[in-house]
C-alpha cells in the first residue's frame, strides 16, 4: 500500500516543481506499480503498457491544479461504483472484504456533487471522483483534486460497529472533501495565509449538504457545538486572525485548527445570515465562475460579495478575518433602552478594547419580536419600548404594581439562534429573566445552547462566579435536546477539572451533582434503542452515558460491567451496540486498577484479535481513561511501541482521565526525543502537546513545561505549544477565583441533595 500527501509543501519531495499553490499547471501522471496492484491518480487510466510483474499506468492530462492536490494510491482493493446523473464515475476504495463498508460514503459523494454544481452553478470539472480508504493517514481525509484520500475510520461505515456519530461525521466529512473540488481545488487560494477560504468554507457547505441530506438531523443546531470550540480557541491571547501570516509554508501545519475551520465556518454563516440565503447563493456562484482554474484572496470573495449584494461586505469582515479574537457585547436594560457595549473578550479576563461591526439580532419575550442592527461602535443603544408595550399594556404601570412579576415576561435574548460569533454578557437582572425563560421553555434549543456555552466561558474568565453558573446548569436539568445536554456535559468536564484543585473537599458532592443533572435524560433513554427513534437520541444516548460512566455513577458502572462481561461470550450481542460500547468501556476502564487489572487485559485481548476497525477505535478511546495513574501511563506508553497505528495515537491522547494529567505530563517529557523521533514534524506531533500540555491546572507547572521546551522548540508545534500553555494559565486564575467563593461548597451541597 501506498498513498501521497502533498499538502502543504511536500509535492517537491515527489517530483522537481515550483510547489506553491498559485503556481498551478497541468499534470500528466505515470505509474509503475507491481502488475496485481491498483494504481489510482488525479484522472482517469490512459492506458496500462505490462513488463513483467511491473506495469506503466499513464493517467490522461490534468486540469489547471496546485501541486498540493496532486494524488496517487497504490494498494489491493475492492471497490464499488455508480455514476451521477450527470455521468460523473464515483468509486469507493475499501479493504479487501470490506466494499460494502463504503456504501454510504458513495451515497453521499453522489449526492453531494449534484448539491454543488446545483448551487455554484458550476458542474463538477473532471470525469471520476475516487473515495479512497487507507490503513495509515495522519489527517482525516484530504481533497485531491479527483481522488480523495481518507483515513479508514472516517470512510468506512459498519452497520453494526459504527455509531450514530460516525454515520454522521462520515456525512460530514464526506461533503466537506467534495465541497473542496470547487472551493479549494477549482478555485484555489493564492497563499495558505488564505486557508480559511478552503476550510471554512467546506466546513460551512457541508453542513448545508448534510442539512439538504438529513434533514430531521437539525445538524445547524449540532453546528454550534462546532462553532463553540472556535469561541473557545479564538479567546486566548495567543490565538491568531483567520486570515493568518504564513511566512515559511511549513508552519501552515498548525493553523489547520478551529480559528480556519470552526471560526471560519461561523463567521460565513453569520454573514449568510445578515446577507440572506439567496443573495449569499448568488455570491458564491458567481465567484466560482469568475476565478475557476485560478487563485483568489479572501478580498476576493467580499468583492464579489459586496458586487453581488450592494454591501459593503470587506468593511464588515475586515474586522472579522484580519483580527485576532472576537467580541463579548455587555448587554443592559434602563427603562426601554438596550445599552450595547463590546469589548474583546478573552478567557485570561483580560480587559482589552476591541471593535468589530458585529450584525446584532434579538427578541424580546417572544421570537415574534425581533429586531436586527448593526453595531460599528463600541457602544450602542436600541429603543425597544414598541416591542415591550407589545406585551401589555403598560410596561410602566404594571411594574409599578408587581415589578417582578411582569420582569419575569420581559426576557431579552441577543444572538438569536447563536447565528453570530460572539459573547454576550447580560446585566445581572436580564440573566435571571434569562434562566427563567429557560426554565419556562421559552426559548429555542439553540439561545438554550448559547446562553450555557457563554455562562461556562464568562465562568472561566472569572467574569462570572461559579456559583451562578452552576445555577444556570440547574434550569437545564429536565432538557432533553441533543446539544443543550451535550453542551451542559462539557461544562460538567470544564468544572471538574479545575474543582479538584479549587475544592477538593466538595468534588464528590459535585460529580453527585453532575450525575444528577443527567439522570433525567438517561432514564428517559434506557440502555437500548427503540425502534424508529431519532438519529439525536441515538447519539445522545452515547454521550450521556459516556459521561455518568466518567462521573463513576455506580449503577451506571455496574450495568455496564453486567453488558460487558455477557459480550466477552458474544461480541455480537445486542446488549453492547455501537452506541453504548465506549460508554461500556468507559466503565470497564474506571474499575481497572494496578490490582486489578482485568479490564485493561481483556480490552486489549479484543484489541487485537478483532479486525474491525470501529471496534479498535473504540478501545483506544478508552484505555486512558482509569482513574489509576499507573493504569493511564500503560496506556501512554503503548504509543510509543508498533502495535498502535501513527494514526490511531490521536484516540489514546483524547481519552486521557483527569486523574492521569500529571502522569501524562511527565511521560511527555520523559519521551519527548522518543516522540520526536517517531512522529516527526507532521501533523500528528501537535496532537502530543494540545492533548497533553493543557491537562493540567498551576501555574507552575506552566513554568515548567516552558522551561523544558525552551531548548527543545520545534517550529510545528510553536503555536500550539504557546496556546496549551495560556490554557494552562487561565485555569490557575480561575481555580484562584473559585477558591474566593466562600458560599459555594455550601450551595453545591444544596444542588447535590436537590431531587
Amino acid at each position: 500500500m501506498a498513498a501521497t500527501q502533498f499538502e502543504a509543501v511536500d509535492a517537491r519531495r515527489c517530483f522537481p516543481c515550483w510547489d506553491e499553490p498559485a503556481l498551478k499547471a497541468t499534470f500528466k501522471v505515470t505509474l509503475t506499480v507491481p502488475s496485481e496492484l491498483t494504481a489510482l491518480s488525479n484522472m482517469p487510466v490512459e492506458n496500462e503498457k505490462l513488463d513483467g510483474e511491473l506495469k506503466a499506468v499513464c493517467f490522461e492530462e490534468s486540469p489547471m491544479m496546485s501541486t498540493y492536490l496532486v494524488a496517487a494510491a497504490v494498494g489491493l482493493f475492492d471497490h464499488i461504483e455508480d455514476a451521477s446523473t450527470s455521468g460523473v464515475k464515483v468509486r469507493v476504495y475499501c479493504p479487501v472484504g470490506k466494499s460494502d463498508q463504503g456504501k454510504l460514503a458513495m451515497d453521499i459523494a453522489l449526492k453531494t456533487l449534484e448539491i454543488y454544481t446545483k448551487y455554484f452553478s458550476v458542474p463538477y470539472p473532471l470525469p471520476k471522483l475516487d473515495l479512497v480508504a487507507v490503513p495509515e493517514f495522519s489527517g482525516g481525509a484530504m481533497e485531491n483534486y479527483g481522488l480523495i484520500i481518507y483515513r479508514e475510520n472516517e470512510l468506512l461505515y459498519h452497520d453494526l460497529y459504527s455509531t450514530a456519530s460516525r454515520k454522521q461525521r462520515i456525512t460530514i466529512v464526506t461533503a466537506h472533501e467534495v465541497a473542496h473540488q470547487w472551493f479549494g481545488n477549482l478555485v484555489t487560494m493564492e497563499w495558505w495565509t488564505h486557508l480559511w477560504l478552503n476550510e471554512g468554507f467546506a466546513t460551512w457547505v457541508s453542513y448545508m449538504a448534510t442539512d439538504i441530506l438529513f434533514p430531521e438531523w437539525n445538524i445547524w443546531t449540532k453546528f454550534l457545538l462546532q462553532a463553540a470550540d472556535g469561541l473557545q480557541m479564538d479567546a486566548l491571547e495567543k490565538s491568531h486572525p483567520i486570515e493568518v501570516e504564513i511566512h515559511h509554508a511549513r508552519s501552515v501545519i498548525e493553523v489547520f485548527d478551529a480559528v480556519s475551520y470552526d471560526k471560519g465556518s461561523t463567521v460565513i454563516r453569520m454573514l449568510q445570515s445578515y446577507l440572506g440565503d439567496v443573495v449569499f447563493q448568488k455570491s458564491l456562484s458567481t465567484y466560482i465562475r469568475r476565478y475557476q482554474s485560478q487563485n483568489a484572496r479572501t478580498e476576493d470573495l467580499w468583492n464579489v460579495l459586496s458586487e453581488v449584494s450592494g454591501v459593503s461586505v470587506n468593511l464588515m469582515m475586515n474586522t472579522w478575518t484580519k483580527k485576532t479574537g472576537y467580541p463579548v457585547i455587555h448587554v443592559e436594560l434602563i427603562d426601554y433602552i438596550l445599552e450595547f457595549k463590546q469589548s474583546r473578550f478573552l478567557s485570561s479576563g483580560l480587559h482589552i478594547d476591541g471593535q468589530w461591526i458585529v450584525p446584532i439580532t434579538l427578541c424580546v419575550g417572544s421570537y415574534e419580536r425581533q429586531k436586527k442592527i448593526l453595531l460599528e461602535t463600541s457602544h450602542g443603544r436600541v429603543d425597544i419600548s414598541e416591542l415591550v408595550q407589545s406585551i401589555g399594556d403598560d410596561l410602566n404601570a404594571t411594574i409599578k404594581r408587581d415589578e417582578e412579576d411582569s420582569q419575569e415576561n420581559v426576557w431579552v435574548k441577543v444572538n438569536v439562534d447563536q447565528s453570530g460569533f460572539y459573547r454576550v454578557n447580560y446585566e445581572d437582572k436580564l440573566a435571571v429573566r434569562l434562566r427563567k425563560a429557560i426554565q419556562n421553555n421559552c426559548l429555542l434549543p439553540t439561545d438554550k445552547f448559547g446562553i450555557l456555552d457563554d455562562g461556562n466561558a464568562l465562568c472561566r474568565a472569572c467574569e462570572q462566579s461559579l456559583s451562578s453558573l452552576l445555577m444556570l446548569m440547574d434550569v437545564c436539568r429536565k432538557e432533553f435536546d441533543y446539544v443543550i445536554v451535550s453542551k451542559l456535559i462539557d461544562v460538567c468536564y470544564d468544572v471538574l477539572k479545575i474543582s479538584v484543585d479549587a475544592i477538593p473537599d466538595s468534588v464528590n458532592e459535585l460529580k453527585q451533582y453532575f450525575i444528577n443533572l443527567l439522570m433525567y435524560s438517561a432514564e428517559r433513554l434506557g440502555w437500548d434503542s427503540i425502534s424508529g427513534e431519532d438519529h439525536s437520541c441515538s447519539l445522545l444516548r452515547g454521550g450521556v452515558f459516556q459521561a455518568l460512566a466518567t462521573l463513576d455513577h455506580d449503577k451506571t458502572q455496574q450495568e455496564a460491567l453486567r453488558r460487558f462481561q455477557i459480550s466477552l461470550h458474544d461480541r455480537n450481542t445486542s446488549l453492547l451496540s455501537a452506541n453504548t460500547r465506549r460508554a461500556t468501556y468507559i466503565a470497564v476502564m474506571r474499575n481497572t486498577t494496578t490490582e486489578s487489572r482485568t479490564g485493561l487485559e481483556s480490552l486489549l485481548s479484543c484489541y487485537r484479535s478483532t479486525d474491525v476497525l470501529q471496534e479498535r477505535e473504540m478501545i483506544l478511546r478508552c484505555i486512558a481513561s482509569s482513574a489509576d495513574p499507573n493504569v493511564v501511563l500503560e496506556a501512554l506508553n503503548l504509543l510509543l511501541s508498533d502495535e498502535i497505528r501513527d494514526q490511531d495515537i490521536i484516540y489514546v491522547l483524547a481519552g486521557i482521565s483527569l486523574e492521569g494529567s500529571g502522569t501524562a505530563l511527565r511521560w511527555l517529557k520523559d519521551n519527548w526525543e522518543r516522540i520526536l523521533a517517531k512522529y516527526g514534524a507532521g501533523l500528528l506531533l501537535t496532537n502530543f502537546i494540545s492533548q497533553i500540555v493543557p491537562l493540567v491546572n498551576s501555574n507552575e507547572q506552566a513554568d515548567e513545561i516552558e522551561a523544558f521546551f525552551a531548548s527543545r522548540m520545534n517550529p510545528s508545534i510553536i503555536m500550539n505549544l504557546n496556546l496549551s500553555i495560556e490554557q494552562i494559565r487561565i485555569k490557575a486564575r480561575w481555580i484562584q477565583s473559585v477558591r474566593q467563593e466562600n458560599s459555594l461548597p455550601d450551595l453545591i451541597k444544596q444542588l447535590a441533595h436537590k431531587k
